[in-house]
């Protein structure tokens, strides 16, 4: 893969608000690596943050079903989210779509 692919792939994740701060720190680290001899090993560990934080479809489902995402969102919200989130498994999605999912997501596409 080239250094520009990379690096989109990169700041998608940096520029997602939904993703953690592990997966942020993973994409920073990444970052300042591309061009060096470490560029490899960087883009290698945020691949492997990807895999462990992309939520499935069934985690967003049971997460926006709860009384943390009616908190968090809001009663209408969460509602909404959940029937968006359904429709996406109903369709036969397997993941979130939120911007940090969606980056993880072509994260690991790209290193297949």
């Amino acid at each position: 893969m080239d250094i520009q692919k990379k690096k989109e792939l990169i700041q998608a994740v940096i520029d997602a608000p939904s993703a953690c701060a592990e997966f942020k720190a993973a994409a920073e680290a990444a970052m300042k690596a591309l061009g060096t001899e470490g560029e490899d090993a960087a883009f290698v560990a945020l691949v492997a943050e990807a895999r462990e934080d992309i939520c499935t479809i069934d985690d967003v489902l049971g997460f926006f079903a709860s009384d943390r995402a009616k908190q968090f969102f809001g009663e209408e919200g969460a509602a909404a989210k959940l029937a968006h989130a359904q429709e996406r498994k109903a369709a036969g999605e397997l993941y979130c779509d939120c911007p940090g999912c969606t980056a993880a997501k072509a994260l690991m596409d790209a290193a297949l």
